[in-house]
């Protein structure tokens, strides 16, 4: 009877997907059914390890006493800066990445030399089509190290968006390096693929959309910075209901960006880590939507939720007032 009651017990909870506020960097912990956890970045190093401890304090109410893996999806320092910090407030299982950094400036370097440090014997580098092994969902590994997927996945096909779309020259810092994946649960589809850059969206869009149509977009590189991502092409084929951006109080999300997410055909909800200061009120969504709305100095690093059913309904709460709106996967 127990071995029974805790079956049901695993059958009932949610998958819960929380972006953790690091200030316009990156991480994202994704909590399976089974309770398996899956950390996407780690914030910034520094100040004072502030996103190591914003990350382990989402890890502890999510009840975790350990992450089991961490994907990094680039080696830039607003995403994995806070991971050596992080490991030495919690056990980390298995670490996942693209490869080794290509940057060689002293930073970036520095940078790798401490992920590799805490992730030696327990690394390992992916490629598009592997699967990274959370139990109770599907991962799929979209784009690693310059690559993308080869071939269409989930009702992928030609692409009407590309007639008009506009070419970038390619990227040549590690952004355009990010792992980049689509999560799979029952109804949903969530996809998150770091700080790809323009040029590589571009080659998952067209001609041919590599990826479907999604359920739950996090917005590519913190809300298509500066238009060095968010190719129209690959969004408005994707045609996401839900956009959550992790963007900072001036980072991400500029009037382009805003625009470009606006004309999601069928989109029903926008949620946004900051308030972003560097535009006005009609180019953010709905205050109760927002996380944080003070600049840096002030912020209180509120997170953002999302809580899963296999059924399709998923519901996005605001950590910061509470604030919760519940949709239905198409």
């Amino acid at each position: 009877m127990a071995c029974a009651a805790g079956l049901l017990a695993a059958q009932s909870r949610t998958l819960d997907i929380y972006w953790i506020d690091v200030e316009g960097g990156g991480a994202t912990l994704i909590v399976s059914p089974s309770g398996q956890s899956l950390l996407v970045d780690a914030g910034n190093p520094g100040p004072d390890d502030r996103d190591a401890k914003r990350v382990f304090a989402v890890a502890q109410m999510a009840g975790l006493t350990k992450i089991d893996m961490v994907l990094t999806t680039h080696f830039h320092g607003d995403h994995v800066g806070g991971t050596p910090a992080l490991s030495k407030m919690i056990p980390i299982g298995r670490y996942f990445d693209h490869g080794d950094s290509i940057e060689t400036t002293p930073a970036a370097v520095q940078l790798f030399h401490a992920y590799q440090a805490v992730a030696e014997g327990k690394r390992t580098t992916v490629k598009p089509g592997d699967r990274i092994p959370l139990s109770g969902v599907s991962v799929e590994v979209v784009s690693a190290n310059g690559a993308v997927l080869s071939k269409p996945i989930h009702g992928g096909g030609p692409n009407p968006f590309c007639a008009d779309a506009k070419a970038h020259d390619p990227d040549k810092t590690e952004n355009q390096r990010s792992a980049g994946f689509l999560l799979t649960y029952g109804k949903v589809k969530f996809l998150d693929i770091g700080d790809l850059t323009w040029d590589k969206e571009m080659e998952l869009a067209c001609p041919v959309n590599q990826l479907g149509t999604i359920t739950l977009l996090q917005a590519t590189h913190h809300g298509f910075v500066n238009d060095f991502s968010g190719a129209p092409a690959l969004y408005w084929s994707l045609k996401p209901q839900v956009v959550v951006v992790n963007d900072g109080p001036r980072k991400g999300l500029q009037v382009s960006a805003w625009e470009t997410i606006q004309k999601i055909q069928g989109l029903e909800g926008v949620w946004q880590s900051h308030l972003a200061l560097a535009t006005d009120r009609a180019h953010n969504t709905d205050e109760r939507q927002i996380a944080n709305l003070e600049a840096t100095a002030e912020c209180k690093g509120n997170w953002l939720k999302a809580s899963v059913a296999k059924d399709g309904k998923f519901t996005l709460t605001n950590g910061r007032n509470g604030y919760s709106q519940t949709y239905t996967a198409r």
